[in-house]
């Protein structure tokens, strides 16, 4: 990639309002658009011939060798759970991935700007998302801009379809990941998902097929100053817990439907942000399915271990602040670690942090001791000019994957929102592994220069192959004359050995694609699924 930087423009929009016209204009319905039985694709760029639709070769499997991650006894199997994929938000998948294997493309388009974000798949192999978009989308055809939906896997065709309560417009619309960003499917396959409204929905599929609501957890009443609900999961004894933006920690007793919650902002009295007044949680949290396992959370200043009281209330193990710099840095929704937490093996716990240049944090799940702190994105190609906000381009605002012993982190620094990757703009490039290394520490085992905005990328433990989502710069096209301004997204297939670009397949040209923080999700079948700006795209192996 050498001589193909140029720079990242940060687009800033001077309102939420202002950005959120232009992705609606961007992904305008074609004439005579309206809802269809059939999936309309996702409109494509005019330009979309001039970028080859797959570069590299097709991959031969490699499996990884990495022990099983505990299976919750209150969520769905492994692997078609929640956006992270398990308990253990582990980011990785016992199955197989799309191999570069003559990949077809389709997609559904969910106009106006709607995006299937958050994935999970039922016992029949059925898509399962909460659908959010800016303004209610005519081709779910509910009032709401919320959805619940089930798809069929094959042709994306809309199955069922639950409105759930609607977001308001806020400042940061394409950094909110409250009320449906996350949601799991429990060990029924009903939908658990937390709601604008304060109040977690259990929902199960019925009929032929259809979606009911069986359960409504009310968490109004118990704690008045609650916010908007971030994430909700269960524990080891099938007590649920929730998190909030604002730093609420809650648990209800789902046979008494009792609520009980703290609010984290006195333990880190003296240590937030100048001008909060709360101890923000932007992503979701890390359950440990074992008995007496805890919960772990993380805030914009420190990450914690929960576990329930004798009354079942929340009640901190253990508390550690990490380094952070008082800076937001383009590619982060806070001053704090981007990451949710994510369990490795039956020891270790690993966040980043938001130091200059970021670390990968890995603790002792039992005390909280610090057993290494490696930075990442921190060489000379991550050196930033005299008078940027810190020295380095290295932040992320995603999950780490991450196995007993190994960590894949990726830099998301100057993704600010779709404008930062419009009319042929590009982010920082970067993908490392760091693996813990058994003589103590942590130790770097490659880096990749690839360009991952904002996806929350997988691993295959059956094809030894990184699943990330990948927007090139021009200059770096393999055509000879690339058009400029042009947006191609791409699934790109990285070997986890060696850090190599195994394969790219291109998705579409456009803001269309761009997938904003949506995951790679791994079907039991072995498609890939990305949620995009226009809807959801699938990628799936051929003959």
């Amino acid at each position: 990639m050498k001589g193909c930087f140029r720079g990242v423009p940060l687009r800033r929009w001077p309102r939420a309002v202002a950005l959120a016209v232009v992705v609606v204009a961007a992904i305008a319905a074609p004439a005579g658009s309206s809802a269809q039985s059939s999936p309309t694709p996702i409109p494509t760029d005019p330009r979309t011939a001039d970028f080859p639709a797959f570069t590299g070769m097709t991959a031969q499997a490699h499996a990884v060798a990495a022990p099983s991650v505990p299976q919750s006894g209150f969520m769905a199997a492994n692997g078609r759970s929640n956006v992270h994929d398990d308990a253990y938000m582990s980011d990785t998948y016992a199955g197989a991935g799309p191999l570069g294997r003559n990949t077809g493309v389709s997609s559904t388009y969910l106009v106006p700007g709607t995006e299937c974000g958050s994935i999970a798949f039922d016992g029949a192999g059925r898509i399962v998302s909460v659908c959010v978009g800016l303004t209610p989308s005519a081709v779910i055809g509910t009032s709401s801009n919320v959805n619940l939906v089930l798809m069929d896997q094959r042709t994306l065709a809309m199955l069922a379809v639950f409105a759930l309560p609607p977001r308001q417009p806020s400042p940061s619309p394409f950094n909110d990941f409250s009320a449906g960003g996350y949601f799991y499917l429990d060990n029924l396959d009903r939908a658990v998902v937390g709601t604008t409204t304060r109040h977690i929905f259990v929902i199960a599929e019925i009929g032929s097929p259809g979606f009911a609501k069986v359960a409504d957890y009310d968490l109004t009443a118990s704690c008045p100053m609650l916010d908007k609900i971030t994430s909700a999961l269960p524990d080891s004894t099938g007590r649920l817990w929730f998190t909030s933006f604002n730093g609420w920690v809650g648990t209800v007793d789902p046979t008494s439907s009792t609520v009980q919650c703290i609010d984290l902002a006195p333990l880190e009295a003296g240590r937030l942000p100048a001008g909060k007044a709360t101890a923000e949680i932007e992503n979701s949290f890390a359950v440990d399915p074992a008995s007496g396992g805890g919960v772990y959370i993380v805030s914009e200043t420190a990450m914690y271990r929960f576990h329930a009281s004798a009354t079942g209330s929340p009640a901190v193990t253990w508390q550690r602040f990490y380094d952070r710099t008082n800076v937001q840095k383009p590619g982060q929704v806070d001053q704090g670690s981007g990451t949710t937490p994510t369990l490795m093996g039956s020891t270790f716990v690993s966040i980043t942090d938001n130091a200059d240049p970021m670390d990968i944090v890995v603790y002792q799940r039992d005390t909280g001791a610090v057993v290494c702190k490696q930075p990442v994105f921190d060489t000379a190609a991550f050196t930033l000019p005299p008078g940027s906000p810190s020295m380095y381009a290295s932040d992320t605002d995603n999950s780490l994957i991450g196995t007993a012993t190994q960590m894949i982190v990726e830099n998301n620094y100057g993704y600010s929102g779709p404008g930062a990757t419009s009319g042929g703009a590009v982010t920082y490039p970067g993908m490392e592994r760091v693996d813990v290394n058994p003589r103590g520490g942590c130790m770097v085992r490659w880096l990749s220069m690839a360009r991952a905005p904002s996806v929350v990328a997988k691993l295959s433990l059956a094809t030894g192959l990184v699943y990330t989502y990948t927007k090139p710069p021009d200059c770096c096209s393999p055509t000879p004359n690339p058009p400029s301004g042009a947006d191609p997204w791409y699934l790109t297939a990285i070997s986890f050995r060696s850090g190599a670009t195994v394969f790219s397949r291109l998705a579409g040209v456009g803001l269309g694609y761009n997938n904003n923080y949506a995951p790679v999700s791994l079907a039991p079948d072995g498609a890939a699924y990305v949620g995009v700006l226009g809807g959801l795209v699938e990628f799936r192996d051929g003959s």
